[in-house]
């Protein structure tokens, strides 16, 4: 079957591409819209094209089939090119998603209309790429500059009403979008046909101030990644030397970028992130149906859990020890969801739905008809029993409970429930409503019923699950471990906590090991040495200083002083009295102290995670390399553009 159709209809033509999933501008896409747009020309009847998509989305990216190989002509800029100089008026009428080469396509067209829920973007940046058809010298002809720079550096979408309010779009259908592409054709059909966008002057040029704190912006959002700033430079040639040297420089960029080892690592975090959760043993498995939630525990970690499951369309509950503990609970939702009103991402009406849709209560009978219970209790095992068996006796029989520890032992908790193929982990990140990521923990008793439901719960809220074993500290928690001991190795070796932040920060985390730790709070993992403590291998290496600071009331940023010193605005700052602490604890275990660069400091975290996760891989914890890469990438603050600890070592 062709992947594009011509039709004729009273003087108009519908150009229709169905490609599916995502009707991507494969080969069959670009030269069947060439030769539809020949017919068209060639056609004195027809008067206008309507240019439109079957399935769910307009056309929504590339053929990733077609990565790596050579290009076959006509290639998309010489689509777009035709496009533009076909002598009827051609209207995109979009629905879904209008992303990358697909908002270069419309963006090749006369005119724009979409759907009202439609999404447009460019976001080839989140694969270390920029616009390579065109996109980085049109789109500031059509919408102000500023607009077209922040959708393509950042990668994001912007919805239809934002882009009809920037230009993007000449009408917005709240009807059928076929229907009003029709009525919209009937309002041009004697207007002359617009000049393309490559002839037209750039909209609201900044000035060369503006530019460079548009650029100097830019950069500190990229810590290192290349192309939103290259993404920058090519916008600025097609204004300031013209659309065709313009489109030669991004033409030459794309290709140069598309080559490059973070173009590399990008794509394979996209790749990885789409098929790490896909496990063979769960084809053809049907998940329970989920409806009402449990949360037990409505602290910080439980009432993000709430939130995000509200926002996914479930019924909560949330059981807590006592009433008070139940308004907080509430209280602590509440915040959350209002943050979401003020950002506009809900209206009133859902708000207060989704508060009507959260119960809480003291009795864990509530819990009678809850599909799936996460418990986020204190890190406690006897806590832990004694909530699995309240959950064993009041729920029903097939409800998934999961537990969502950090680093206690599932299969023990499984161990004393009734039925225990129905217990899992899972581990959130905090703020749970807000982190992408979620360990799915398989116990050794768990069936695959309630595996598929665990990943069936993950993708209704959104997450990026990835399955793991059970271990102290599962896959996340047990590489950070490992790194965070040698980074305590090497403050004792010669390096301070702000040198090993530095060199961090350089490398592309958003924060270094121990501003994260003063963020999280020290007494977490003081109270985890402290419960490891008895089985710890005396002849180890044991660095006491994370130790120290506790004793000394230091517990992170919540009270102002941890690994740095925090002024009034919580700004951090390097701290004598720790730094001499660190010092003497050289000098007291009699280690000469020596210097390290931020290269030497990095070797010694990337070797400790890549060893951490070769030890990973061979006890099966993980199923594979990629799902250690995409749990530090969207847990730890590894750099995107890096690829993972598992694939930047390896590719190193």
């Amino acid at each position: 079957m062709s992947t594009v159709t011509l039709t004729i209809e009273n003087a108009i033509a519908f150009i229709t591409i169905n490609n599916p999933p995502i009707n991507a501008t494969s080969h069959s896409v670009r030269d069947g819209l060439v030769d539809a747009l020949d017919q068209i020309d060639g056609n004195d009847d027809i008067r206008a094209a309507i240019l439109i998509c079957e399935g769910k989305t307009f056309i929504a990216g590339a053929d990733v089939s077609e990565f790596g190989q050579p290009p076959k002509p006509p290639i998309l800029p010489e689509v777009i090119k035709r496009l533009e100089a076909t002598t009827k008026p051609v209207i995109a009428a979009i629905h879904g998603h209008a992303l990358g080469g697909g908002l270069e396509v419309a963006l090749g067209c006369h005119y724009r209309i979409a759907d009202s829920k439609a999404k447009l973007g460019l976001p080839e940046v989140n694969l270390g790429l920029i616009p390579g058809a065109g996109g980085t010298i049109r789109l500031p002809r059509l919408v102000p500059v500023t607009e077209a720079v922040s959708m393509i550096t950042s990668g994001k979408p912007v919805s239809a009403t934002t882009a009809n309010e920037i230009g993007l779009l000449d009408a917005i259908a709240h009807g059928l979008l076929i229907d009003a592409a029709c009525d919209f054709v009937q309002t041009i059909l004697d207007r002359e046909v617009p000049k393309p966008l490559l002839l037209r002057d750039p909209v609201s040029v900044p000035s060369t101030d503006e530019w460079d704190d548009i650029t100097a912006a830019t950069k500190k959002k990229a810590r290192g990644q290349a192309a939103p700033l290259a993404a920058i430079s090519a916008i600025r040639t097609g204004i300031e030397e013209g659309p065709d040297a313009g489109i030669a420089f991004e033409r030459e960029k794309f290709i140069e970028l598309r080559d490059s080892d973070q173009s590399k690592a990008l794509r394979h975090i996209f790749f990885a992130e789409r098929s790490v959760a896909k496990l063979p043993e769960l084809k053809g498995v049907e998940p329970n149906l989920l409806h009402q939630i449990g949360v037990i525990g409505g602290g910080i970690m439980g009432a993000g859990i709430a939130t995000a499951s509200l926002l996914a369309g479930f019924d909560v509950t949330i059981i807590e020890r006592d009433d008070a503990a139940c308004a907080n609970g509430r209280a602590t939702v509440e915040k959350h969801l209002s943050g979401s009103l003020k950002r506009g991402l809900i209206s009133q009406d859902r708000f207060e739905a989704l508060m009507a849709s959260l119960t809480t209560s003291t009795d864990y009978a509530a819990l009678a008809d809850a599909d799936l219970v996460v418990e986020a209790v204190f890190e406690d095992m006897a806590v832990k029993h004694d909530v699995f068996g309240k959950l064993s006796l009041h729920c029903k029989a097939d409800a998934v409970l999961a537990s969502n520890t950090s680093y206690l032992d599932i299969n023990e908790i499984a161990s004393r429930c009734i039925n225990p193929k129905r217990v899992i982990g899972l581990h959130f990140f905090s703020p749970a409503h807000i982190m992408k990521l979620l360990e799915v923990v398989r116990t050794d008793k768990a069936d695959a019923k309630s595996l598929a439901t665990a990943f069936d719960f993950a993708r209704a809220l959104g997450k990026i699950a990835v399955p793991c074993g059970v271990c102290d500290g599962f896959i996340g928690n047990r590489v950070m471990s490992a790194y965070r001991k040698h980074c305590e190795y090497m403050l004792e070796d010669g390096a301070l906590p702000h040198q090993i932040d530095a060199a961090m920060v350089e490398f592309g985390f958003p924060m270094g090991l121990f501003a994260m730790q003063d963020m999280a709070g020290l007494e977490i993992s003081w109270a985890t040495r402290k419960r490891l403590a008895p089985f710890r291998d005396p002849a180890e290496r044991y660095v006491a200083l994370g130790d120290y600071l506790c004793e000394m009331g230091r517990f992170g940023k919540k009270n102002g002083l941890g690994w740095y010193r925090y002024d009034e605005n919580g700004k951090p700052h390097p701290d004598l009295e720790v730094d001499a602490m660190v010092i003497a604890e050289s000098e007291k275990k009699g280690i000469t102290r020596r210097d390290f660069t931020s290269a030497e400091i990095m070797d010694v975290i990337l070797t400790a995670m890549r060893n951490e996760g070769d030890k990973i891989l061979s006890e099966g914890i993980a199923i594979s390399a990629d799902a250690i890469d995409v749990v530090m990438i969207n847990g730890y603050g590894f750099p995107r553009h890096k690829g993972g600890p598992m694939f930047a070592t390896k590719a190193g």
